[in-house]
């Protein structure tokens, strides 16, 4: 049994936690109880720590204090979605409390666990029980507990997992809205599944293997010769899905581009392996079925060559050293961009209708993201870095991307961040109408948060999984109507539930009603939509726009 950890072990732990999460994300992305296609919890979750595990890859850290702040710096940069921030809320806490030192014994690995736990709900402005929150905090006070007895780091994390499962039934029972669809947390049951991938390590067993990536790799270059390539470039990239539509458009038209074509697909992405002469637009192809995750383009002929004159071929696994080299040039990532103004803002969301608007209205730039794919508190803080002014507004425009956001406060260097806590993009559009750049920052935070309370969000989407939710019995495919972020009402006719939105927008006198119809709604079908609403919100000032959006058939703004 291990008696301490040091950083070399810390390191491994956290290599086994991320690949347990892997493993198991799509089961936890099915304890989420609301049905709409998300940024799931094991999704959020595994992403998050895969950005430590990345890190940690890259380097051979001598102590557990320096492995627990490599990894809480990753995390942190890497955080996705509320479950993603909380957990590397959790880690932060449990860095802080082992700085400096070589290695943990029982008692400090538990000490740093409750620190851990303090972190995260001191970041939480309202802590609800039957949350990771509830089952971090109990197996951390075991964890001191167990110390007390054994003072074996191996014997506390054991303890602390028990209970953590032990109280995760009791989730369902502390949450109405987890009573309701009969299930656990499932923020608390991705947070046990990480413990055990690091107890795992502890116990010496092997990195579970995370498969599922039917295409390959990299091409076997030493076997080719000219005359064998036919396209240039091997073209490899992932695809985090935001339509359910079937790949069979996309293998058709990459077919016709290139050659040794495979696709590996799951529930959450897809991954493409295709030579082809032109990449750009295998990629662009790709895009209408979901947001580019990752992508690895290398020519094979100029490899070719390199092998057959008895060089290195050179690969973008050598992008590491590259980037290294242009650093010390000089070369390297840009400095935040200087103040050229005082007040600047940044919209996250998905659709390059809705992002045009952004722009008319004063937007400085756009974070890709949004329901499917929350983007990272990395991202955002590159991105809040770029704007040129001394105080930007960030407005997430996604309650899921909300957390992320505020992470970014104090990171900034020489920028003032303020967030704007918009949960749909309609509060964001009416934040950024009641914007007076004459005003103080806390002024035009009070009315941009005042203005918000003035729209009420209405969208269509459709159902990711069946579910029993708030008296509705959903099944996947199901179109449904969100209000105010509450479930509406379902149908198989979305026309059906237009009529109904509309409806609603009467009865509240509705003065402006704007529609923003998404990627997968024909012109034609937009335009049903607004006659629907023009017959009954007579008196309502009517705007329909291509939003662009994904996932969400119809985004629509009701003042």
């Amino acid at each position: 049994m291990r008696t301490t950890i040091d950083g070399v072990l810390f390191k491994q732990m956290v290599l086994h936690g991320a690949a347990a999460i892997s493993l198991q994300k799509q089961k936890i992305n099915d304890l989420n109880v609301f049905p709409v296609p998300d940024g799931d919890t094991g999704t959020n979750m595994s992403m998050t720590i895969d950005t430590a595990a990345a890190e940690l890859r890259k380097s051979s850290p001598d102590s557990v204090g320096q492995a627990s702040k490599i990894t809480a710096g990753a995390l942190l940069r890497g955080a996705r979605g509320n479950s993603g921030v909380i957990l590397s809320l959790l880690f932060r806490g449990i860095s802080k409390s082992l700085k400096g030192l070589e290695e943990a014994d029982g008692r400090t690995f538990a000490a740093a666990m409750q620190e851990g736990v303090a972190a995260a709900y001191s970041a939480v402005m309202k802590p609800a029980e039957g949350t990771v929150l509830t089952v971090s905090r109990l197996a951390a006070k075991r964890a001191v507990e167990a110390a007390a007895q054994d003072n074996s780091a191996q014997f506390v994390l054991e303890q602390a997992i028990q209970t953590g499962y032990e109280v995760l039934p009791q989730t369902t029972e502390m949450n109405p809205v987890l009573k309701k669809a009969n299930v656990v947390d499932a923020g608390a049951k991705g947070y046990l599944v990480i413990l055990e991938g690091m107890l795992a390590a502890m116990r010496g067993e092997p990195l579970p293997e995370v498969s599922g990536e039917a295409a390959q790799e990299k091409a076997d270059f030493a076997a080719l010769g000219e005359e064998d390539i036919t396209f240039t470039f091997d073209t490899v990239f992932i695809v985090r899905k935001t339509t359910n539509k079937p790949l069979d458009g996309l293998r058709a038209y990459l077919s016709s581009i290139g050659d040794s074509l495979v696709i590996g697909e799951d529930d959450d992405a897809f991954k493409v392996h295709v030579h082809t002469d032109i990449p750009g637009s295998a990629l662009t192809e790709a895009q209408k079925y979901g947001t580019l995750e990752l992508a690895k383009i290398e020519n094979m002929r100029t490899q070719a060559e390199d092998l057959a004159a008895g060089r290195q071929a050179q690969s973008t696994d050598d992008l590491d050293a590259v980037e290294q080299e242009l650093e010390q040039q000089g070369c390297g990532p840009a400095s935040p961009a200087a103040p050229q103004k005082r007040y600047g803002f940044l919209s996250v969301c998905a659709g390059d209708g809705i992002a045009a608007v952004f722009r008319d209205l004063g937007v400085d730039g756009i974070i890709s993201g949004g329901q499917t794919m929350n983007p990272s508190t990395e991202s955002i803080l590159n991105a809040i870095n770029r704007t040129p002014a001394e105080v930007v507004f960030v407005l997430p425009n996604n309650k899921n991307i909300i957390m992320a956001a505020q992470q970014c406060v104090g990171l900034a260097e020489g920028k003032e961040v303020v967030v704007v806590p918009t949960a749909t993009i309609p509060q964001g559009v009416t934040a950024m109408m009641n914007v007076d750049l004459e005003a103080e920052p806390e002024d035009i935070l009070a009315a941009m948060t005042a203005s918000m309370e003035t729209v009420t969000t209405a969208q269509i989407t459709y159902a990711a999984r069946d579910s029993e939710f708030d008296g509705f019995a959903i099944q996947e495919g199901d179109y449904l109507a969100l209000l105010g972020g509450k479930l509406f009402n379902t149908d198989r006719d979305l026309a059906s539930l237009l009529r109904q939105l509309a409806g609603e927008a009467a009865a509240r006198s509705a003065e402006f009603v704007t529609i923003f119809y998404g990627e997968d709604v024909s012109e034609e079908d937009a335009a049903a939509a607004e006659a629907i609403f023009s017959e009954l919100c007579p008196e309502a000032e009517l705007s329909v726009l291509p939003g662009g959006q994904p996932v969400y058939y119809y985004i629509i703004s009701i003042e």
